[in-house]
């Protein structure tokens, strides 16, 4: 089974915003994918004028969030990095029976790389007078609108071609019953490399076939 690759564009983003970010980019992913019978929410974002939509599933917006909470924890030991979120969807499937009883193994069979630079907000010197930060303070809030304004837009290119690769990309989906596909989020770790790329989710996904990227 092959495992097709979309690539996101990457963005750059502040601390503060990942929750955001990740919450939108995510259950969009998980609402294009989902054959099961789900009770869809409009949520709006805390920083941006967008609104995505969930599949109203308490239990999935749990896990999402847990997930962001690690890679939160992650991006403060690691300031200043690039670094790539792996979600994949996959199907499990019966191994031969062996002396030790039936194993499954998984057929990856679609990934999402979500890709971000983090990157640590601009710190002022204390010993400025009072004139010169509040000056500097204006400037900060009129180059924190207008990165925002700009995250925005980068963020609506990634939801449309998140939009634009469910609806393109369908042949290669299994056919499985009405749920949510068997998946799994992927956060960098202490022993991925530079870019945070998982390298334990590289090799499942090498091993389930022959992965092409759109």
């Amino acid at each position: 089974m092959n495992c097709v690759t979309c690539q996101l564009k990457e963005l750059e983003l502040e601390s503060t915003e990942i929750r955001d970010v990740l919450r939108c980019i995510l259950h969009t992913i998980f609402f294009h994918r989902t054959l099961s019978l789900v009770r869809p929410k409009d949520v709006d974002c805390d920083f941006f004028e967008i609104t995505y939509v969930q599949c109203g599933l308490p239990e999935l917006e749990k896990e999402v969030d847990e997930k962001i909470d690690q890679f939160v924890a992650w991006v403060e030991k690691h300031p200043n990095r690039k670094s790539q979120i792996c979600l994949s969807f996959f199907d499990e499937k019966n191994k031969h029976p062996g002396w030790f009883g039936n194993k499954t193994e998984r057929a990856y069979w679609e990934q999402w790389l979500i890709n971000l630079h983090v990157m640590s907000p601009k710190r002022y010197s204390k010993s400025s007078s009072s004139k010169v930060l509040t000056n500097i303070g204006g400037n900060a809030l009129e180059e924190t609108s207008s990165r925002r304004s700009a995250l925005e837009s980068s963020i609506h290119e990634v939801l449309f071609q998140i939009i634009n690769f469910a609806n393109e990309k369908k042949d290669h989906i299994p056919a499985i019953p009405d749920r949510i596909f068997n998946h799994e989020i992927m956060i960098p770790s202490s022993s991925d490399s530079v870019f945070g790329w998982n390298t334990v989710a590289l090799r499942r996904v090498l091993n389930s076939g022959h992965p092409y990227s759109l």
